[in-house]
Order: structure tokens, then C-alpha cells, then sequence
């Protein structure tokens, strides 16, 4: 009975998925909750389950963690739109004609190794410190890594299909139409699903620059003064954020790529 358990790629039915990941929640605070409870590590570090729990009403009523909650939301929604804005149709460009991928396609791969948190003073100075420079930070944190999967994808369209329009007499545009862009498009969707939450990673370096509101800020602010119970509260809730926006994504994906999910019988 515990062999499919243990099966190479092996698949579980739904209602045992849904108990083992629902013990493995439960194995994850009891762990926590004794690591707290015999103070194996102290817990002005690692607070208890608790305590942490408490802090929320704190977080909500003294600092608004609803409306830095929304603002943070808001930040990463409009920078990860105009990273994708961009990605799109300049990776197609370069991934599809040759002088353009000559002209760019290294340079574009050189950028993943640019350190994000070096470049922040570039941005204060080409954007200020508002929030058009954070949405911009962020959207780059994004683009860097995104591009070059565009590009990738595009490489993978297989010749199978490239080879039948052409059979049937289609032009490039009517082959970029019909080929290219449904093909990339079905897998870019899961690209963007998880390099998304790239910019979550940087929150709290964009919301630092002035300070003017944010989760990541009050994370930062929390830390500082030692209430390790608000941040472990903070990421809870950015965790949470994360989780909703996975199922978001991963429900657009199914409406605009249901052909995905057809089972091969």
C-alpha cells in the first residue's frame, strides 16, 4: 500500500495528496512549536507559533499591516506587468531573427549576474525615490531573468510544426502567428509563474529608499527592533500572498491554456 508512495514521478490520488499535505503542515508547526517550547534555540530568535500569532493584532492595529499589506501587492503587481510587457515582444524579436539575437542575446545572458542590490543607487538616480522607481527596480529584477527564458522557448518550438505550415504555404508572419506564439506563450505562462516571485525577493530593498509605506519596510523596521515575532508574522502573511498568487496564476493558466491539461488517455 506504501509503494506508490515512494514511486519514481509516481502520481497519489487526490484525497491521500490532500491528507499528506495537510500532515505536512501539521509536522512543520509541531516542530516549530517544540523547537520553541525546550528553547533549542532562544526565542528572542525563533519565537513560538504563539507568539507569533499574537504579534498580528499588534501588526494590525499599530501598523497597518492591511494597507503595507496592499501597498506591497501594488508595487509587485505593476512591476512584474511591465517586466512581462517587455519580455514579450523583445524576446520574440531577438529569439527570432538572427540579427537581433547577434546583436543582443549575449549581452541579455550577461545581465543574470548583475548583483540587483548593487544597482539601486543607478535606479535612485536615473528614477528617484518614489514609486516609480521601485516599480521600475522590480520589474528589472524580473526582466533579467525572464528574457532569457523567452528566448529559450523559442529555441524549443520543435521543427515538426514549423515544417507543416510551411507545407501548407504559411508566410513568417502567418508561422510567428499560428506557431511561435501559442507555442511559447503555453510554456512562458509557467516561466512567469515562478520568476514572478523574484520580485518579492527585493521588496524590501525597493521599500527602503524613503520608507513611505510597504511590507517589506515594516519587515525591515520590525527587525530592527528586535521583534523577531512581527517579522516571522510579516512572512507569514508574504507566504500567504505567494500561495493566493501561485493559484491565481496557475487558474489563468488553465483558462488560457486548457490544452495543457487535457490527460493523454
Amino acid at each position: 500500500m506504501t509503494s506508490g508512495l515512494f514511486a519514481l514521478r509516481g502520481t497519489l490520488p487526490k484525497n491521500k495528496f490532500t491528507l499528506i499535505e495537510i500532515s505536512g503542515v501539521i509536522l512543520l508547526l509541531s516542530v516549530w512549536s517544540l523547537v520553541a517550547y525546550f528553547e533549542w534555540v532562544p526565542n528572542a530568535l525563533f519565537p513560538a507559533p504563539w507568539k507569533v500569532l499574537a504579534a498580528f493584532k499588534e501588526l494590525h492595529f499599530e501598523d497597518a499591516l492591511v494597507l503595507n499589506t496592499w501597498e506591497s501587492i501594488k508595487l509587485n503587481l505593476m512591476g512584474y506587468l511591465e517586466a512581462i510587457a517587455v519580455c514579450l515582444p523583445v524576446g520574440f524579436i531577438i529569439g527570432l531573427f538572427p540579427l537581433f539575437r547577434g546583436l543582443f542575446h549575449r549581452n541579455i545572458d550577461a545581465l543574470r549576474y548583475v548583483p540587483l542590490t548593487a544597482v539601486t543607487g543607478l535606479f535612485i538616480a536615473w528614477f528617484g525615490i518614489d514609486t516609480n522607481m521601485k516599480v521600475q527596480f522590480l520589474a528589472f529584477g524580473i526582466i533579467v531573468y525572464l528574457l532569457p527564458v523567452v528566448v529559450q522557448r523559442i529555441d524549443e518550438v520543435e521543427k515538426v510544426y514549423l515544417q507543416t505550415v510551411f507545407t501548407l504555404g504559411a508566410n513568417k508572419w502567418q508561422t510567428i502567428r499560428s506557431v511561435f506564439i501559442p507555442a511559447v506563450l503555453s510554456k512562458v505562462s509557467d516561466d512567469i509563474r515562478v520568476l514572478v516571485a523574484i520580485s518579492w525577493t527585493y521588496i524590501i530593498v525597493a521599500e527602503l529608499i524613503n520608507k513611505t509605506g510597504g511590507i517589506g519596510a515594516m519587515a525591515y523596521t520590525a527587525a530592527r527592533q528586535s521583534r523577531i515575532d512581527k517579522v516571522f508574522g510579516i512572512l507569514i502573511v508574504i507566504i500567504l500572498i505567494g500561495f493566493l498568487q501561485d493559484k491565481l496564476f496557475v487558474w489563468l493558466d488553465k483558462a488560457l491554456f486548457p490544452h495543457k491539461y487535457v490527460k493523454n488517455k
